[in-house]
């Protein structure tokens, strides 16, 4: 089976050229980047100070794990009262993929993870915005074949943005579809 980036340049870029006319291949939309966060949230809220890093450390860990490379943590830029937040306090975990691990990414999401996700029926369309980048939200990290669900302690919730450089949301969309993302059919 041809990889997904093989799939981009051999079949995309040519439908996409012929759909919209596009005079050069340069011109056609394709995948900048993908970004995968977790907020802390919940989990760490109340909780000790040690308690709070092994939760941290185990969402980095399994997040690094999906990504294929280290985590980042944000903290935050001002005090929240009614949030329990304070400044400086870490909050998220963020990782940015491109190149062949952003490719390895998308295959292993569109191939083994979305079907294995629970009452799948496929993307919605609205979660492409106006530049043609998409937001998958996940409840649960599980479905990545990287995670082992009998070893897992805490089961945290992620979102995947796929970055375009798209200049519609047609042509984001009609990209994903080209791609092989499941999109669900607009009615």
């Amino acid at each position: 089976m041809e990889s997904l980036k093989e799939k981009y340049k051999k079949e995309v870029i040519p439908a996409m050229m012929q759909k919209f006319g596009y005079k050069s291949a340069m011109a056609v939309p394709s995948i900048r980047k993908v970004v995968l966060n977790s907020s802390f949230g919940k989990a760490v809220v109340g909780k000790s100070g040690s308690e709070r890093e092994k939760i941290q450390n185990l969402i980095m860990q399994d997040l690094s794990l999906i990504a294929g490379q280290k985590t980042n943590l944000v903290k935050s830029k001002k005090s929240i009262a009614g949030f329990k937040l304070r400044e400086g306090l870490e909050i998220a975990a963020v990782v940015t993929l491109r190149k062949s691990k952003m490719w390895d990414l998308l295959e292993r999401l569109i191939y083994l993870s979305l079907p294995r996700s629970r009452d799948f029926k496929g993307l919605d369309p609205k979660s492409i915005d106006k530049n043609g980048n998409l937001s998958i939200g996940f409840k649960e990290h599980i479905f990545f074949p990287e995670i082992f669900t009998e070893k897992e302690k805490t089961i945290f919730g992620f979102e995947i943005n796929i970055a375009t450089n798209a200049k519609s949301k047609e042509e984001g969309l009609e990209l994903y579809k080209l791609l092989g993302f499941p999109m669900k059919e607009i009615k």
